[in-house]
């Protein structure tokens, strides 16, 4: 493209813009008679700016009002601030005299240009303003950001409408103002003659919603319905999401039912607002009416509704939800399938989740994470560093959380040099820093292994000061393998950090009773009592015929309970044929051995696989979720019900997973 009209001239084979030939001869034909306005209109219309700034150079006489402001608002349109200066000075060289308008569009140009010290000095030179005037620089400073200049210009206006206190009101909110949003909102109730619109109405809406305070936001609602501007639905939506955030879970659903075309967003908001509330049952329902209306789901609808049943680890759902974003089409790419990745890989089932990440030609990193994380929870470590270094052929740059879920994978399976060589390899091959997580893994991978004075190395020379989770790790290697010197120094920390965990209590009890302490066991036990602190209850739950049945440890509510014990009774009769030896030492209570057995029968996690195995066919495989870590007794007894009943049964506890097949677990007895 030549780059003025005389080369035009000069190479007429050369277009001077592109368009067609015979807007081409218009221009010649206009610039010929020099009337060079009407030719700058026709490069306006063509959006051809530099041309048409060129061409105003030529022109002797200054153009019309009109071809400024054409010129003006495309260099606004364009974010051209140095066409706007050009056209600007020729405004002032050229002798004609801007009036209001003209100067309006020139602030307004160099405010959206960012160039608010121009604009400021246009508006101050002007010899009169109107309302607009200050509008446009009351507006300038509010989309920058500048929210005390616009508030001094808004309080120097001789007169406000609506847009006045529009800005105000929408820059406050933007600016994590919403107390001052909301001032401003009731101030404007206040003005006679300033009337609230849509714009004004949603900004206040949010700003009620970011404070969550119903009080306010009820008002507003009022408002709305007083003014007239209940038809609209993306006030409607405002609303719903204001409701939502306040807690009116209800209201919010009342006005999502009143809005007649709701858009996905409306949609997945609502869904939302009901997981949020843990009102999980309503937020599946809506998410089954989206499923059959005319609205299609999106990557954040379908990643909602996965994550929740992560949450929930409700298998099921998830292979529903899998099924739709099937048949409708998802991006492989997109966030919705990592998180199917990560629902998979919670609910134990590696096989759909390995499919799914082989069916994407470039996973991205969180897929990948979760997938080495779950088999590394489910007792696969070799799969997870197979994975890692598949992610690291593939291209794909680990980050702190991959590294933790490898470090973990050593942990479980006991890979101690190999998790030593991948620590190393955070800082030396990857060039990351290591986090106190990685920092947590590794003291875990030792103290697991018994290797304590490398731990004591490894906390003197970290950066940062110990967490409670390594010093929990810590802890449970101490438990393990019965140092009592460095359990009591971890329990010190952790008594000082969370005082308020019984877990540290209960522990340090176990290990004082391991090695025969008793005196130093009843002191802790009492020390625990005198603080007033429960411990947690173990509760554990399985799901038949997509029913969710959940047990407590001793409670006897359930409608099989009779069932259930008998059965277990039955079980512990051939498990002791089998050469199972009920870890006793873990009831630490004041009773006969026979009374400490007869508590161990009642964990929930078996009464919840005597269950399953009572509810479902012979073969079928067992899953059970827990709440708390799997205790010793249970690990044993489960291997053994596994081996009697010939069940696969799989037991995802805090920690991990134990798959339970003919005696084995997959954690082989390392947890």
């Amino acid at each position: 493209m030549s780059s003025s009209y005389a080369s035009m001239k000069r190479f007429p084979e050369k277009k001077f813009f592109n368009s067609n030939q015979e807007d081409v001869c218009v221009v010649e034909r206009l610039c010929k008679g020099k009337r060079f306005s009407e030719a700058i209109d026709v490069l306006c219309e063509q959006k051809l700016l530099i041309e048409a700034v060129q061409l105003l150079g030529r022109a002797k006489n200054p153009p019309p009002a009109s071809t400024y402001c054409n010129l003006i608002q495309i260099c606004t349109q364009r974010r051209a601030l140095e066409e706007g200066k050009k056209v600007h000075r020729h405004i002032r060289t050229s002798g004609f005299v801007p009036g209001v308008v003209i100067c309006n569009r020139l602030v307004g140009m160099y405010a959206k240009c960012g160039s608010l010290v121009d604009a400021r000095k246009v508006f101050d030179e002007m010899p009169q303003r109107d309302v607009c005037s200050w509008n446009v620089m009351v507006n300038g400073y509010a989309e920058a950001g500048l929210v005390e200049e616009a508030r001094k210009v808004f309080d120097e206006m001789p007169e406000r409408d609506s847009y006045s206190w529009t800005a105000m009101v929408t820059a406050y909110g933007k600016r994590d103002q919403p107390e001052e949003a909301l001032r401003m909102y009731s101030l404007m109730q206040k003005e006679r003659d300033s009337k609230a619109n849509v714009f004004t109405v949603s900004s206040a809406v949010s700003a009620a919603a970011e404070i969550a305070c119903i009080r306010r936001g009820r008002e507003i609602h009022g408002h709305v319905v007083r003014a007239g501007l209940d038809s609209d639905e993306v006030l409607w939506s405002s609303l719903m999401d204001m409701y939502g955030k306040c807690g009116c879970i209800d209201e919010a659903r009342r006005i999502f039912d009143k809005i007649v075309v709701k858009d996905v967003v409306s949609w997945t908001s609502m869904i939302d607002r009901y997981f949020k509330l843990r009102r999980w049952r309503e937020g599946f329902a809506l998410f089954s009416d989206l499923v059959v209306s005319r609205t299609q789901a999106n990557e954040y609808t379908f990643a909602g509704v996965l994550n929740t049943c992560t949450d929930l680890t409700t298998e099921e759902v998830g292979k529903q939800v899998h099924g739709y974003m099937t048949r409708v089409g998802y991006d492989p790419y997109s966030f919705a399938a990592s998180s199917l990745v990560d629902m998979y890989t919670k609910c134990g089932n590696m096989e759909s989740a390995k499919r799914v990440v082989d069916g994407c030609a470039r996973p991205d990193l969180f897929s990948w994470t979760s997938l080495i994380g779950g088999y590394a929870q489910n007792g696969e470590p070799e799969k997870a560093l197979k994975y890692f270094d598949l992610l690291l052929e593939s291209g794909t740059k680990p980050d702190h959380i991959t590294f933790v879920n490898v470090l973990s994978a050593c942990t479980h399976a006991g890979l101690v040099e190999k998790g030593l060589e991948y620590f190393h390899s955070i800082t030396e091959k990857h060039g990351l820093s290591h986090t106190d997580d990685h920092y947590t893994c590794l003291v875990d991978l030792l103290a697991r292994s018994g290797r304590f004075e490398e731990v004591k190395d490894v906390i003197s020379e970290m950066p940062m000061k110990p967490s409670k989770y390594l010093w929990a790790s810590v802890l449970g290697g101490c438990s393990t393998h019965g140092n009592v010197d460095l359990a009591e120094e971890a329990a010190r920390e952790l008594f000082e950090i969370e005082p308020e965990n019984p877990a540290t209590y209960v522990t340090m009890a176990n290990i004082y009773a391991s090695a025969g302490k008793w005196e130093e066991e009843g002191r802790m036990r009492k020390r625990l009592n005198q603080t007033g602190i429960t411990k947690t209850p173990g509760s554990s739950w399985t799901e038949v015929k997509r029913k969710r049945h959940v047990f407590i440890a001793g409670d006897t509510s359930h409608l099989m309970h009779g069932q259930i014990v008998e059965y277990l009774g039955e079980l512990r009769e051939k498990m002791k044929e089998e050469g199972y030896v009920p870890a006793t030492s873990l009831v630490l209570h004041d009773v006969e051995d026979e009374q400490k057995e007869e508590n161990l029968v009642y964990h929930s996690e078996k009464l919840a696989v005597a269950f399953a195995i009572l509810s479902t066919p012979e073969g079928t495989g067992v899953k059970v979720f827990k709440n708390l870590r799997s205790c010793v007794d249970c690990h044993s007894a489960i291997k053994f019900i596994s081996k009697i009943t010939k069940r696969k049964i799989t037991v995802r506890d805090s920690a991990r997973f134990h798959c339970f097949e003919n005696g084995h677990c997959s954690c082989r007895d390392y947890w």
